[in-house]
C-alpha cells in the first residue's frame, strides 16, 4: 500500500498508509473504496460521484480557476493539488486561497512533483500531506519540516509577523 506523509495538529509529520486512489480522466468505472478525482471528472459527473459507496475527494492542478468552485469543494473531505512540474509554483497560491479566502479545513495535499525541499513552505500554505513517489524516504522527508525554527511572513500556519511576536 501507498503511503502519505501527513501532519497533526502539533505540527508532527506522521507516515500513514494511503486508502486514497487517483482516478484517471477517462475512467469508465470507479474503483471501491476512496477517491481522488480529476476537477473536471467532479465538475461533470456529480450524480455519478454521489453514488460511489467510498468517500470522494478532488485533486486540482494549479493552473485551474479554482474560484467558481471553491465553495463547494469546501464540503470535500480530502483535496490534492497537483504540481505538474518543480518549478510551478500556482499550487502554493491554490492553497493559500483554499485556507485563507474560503476557509477550507479538510485534508489538503500536494501531489506531483515536490520535492523534500518545498515542504517547509508547502506547510506553510496550508498544506497538511505530502504524496511522493516512491523514492522518498518520508521518515527523511518529515525531517524537513524542521528546517527552519521560525519564520518572519505570515502565512496559514502563523497569521502574526515576527515582529509582533517579539
Amino acid at each position: 500500500m501507498a503511503q502519505v506523509l501527513k501532519v497533526d495538529s502539533e505540527a508532527n509529520a506522521l507516515v500513514h498508509d494511503d486508502q486514497w486512489q487517483l482516478v484517471a480522466d477517462d475512467v469508465d468505472q470507479l474503483p471501491s473504496g476512496d477517491i481522488l478525482v480529476p476537477l473536471t471528472v467532479w465538475q461533470q459527473n456529480a450524480d455519478w460521484l454521489a453514488n460511489h459507496s467510498g468517500a470522494v475527494g478532488v485533486w486540482v492542478n494549479g493552473d485551474e480557476e479554482i474560484e467558481a468552485v471553491a465553495d463547494a469543494l469546501t464540503s470535500l473531505p480530502l483535496i490534492a493539488i497537483n504540481f505538474p512540474k518543480f518549478v510551478d509554483g500556482r499550487g502554493f497560491s491554490v492553497a493559500r486561497l483554499l485556507r485563507d479566502r474560503y476557509g477550507y479545513d479538510g485534508e489538503l495535499r500536494a501531489i506531483g512533483h515536490i520535492i523534500r525541499d518545498q515542504l517547509f513552505l508547502l506547510k506553510r500554505c496550508g498544506f497538511d500531506a505530502f504524496q511522493f513517489d516512491g523514492s522518498v524516504d518520508l521518515n527523511e522527508a518529515a525531517n524537513s519540516l524542521q528546517d527552519f525554527s521560525d519564520a518572519y511572513q505570515v502565512a496559514v500556519d502563523q497569521p502574526v509577523p515576527l515582529f509582533k511576536r517579539r
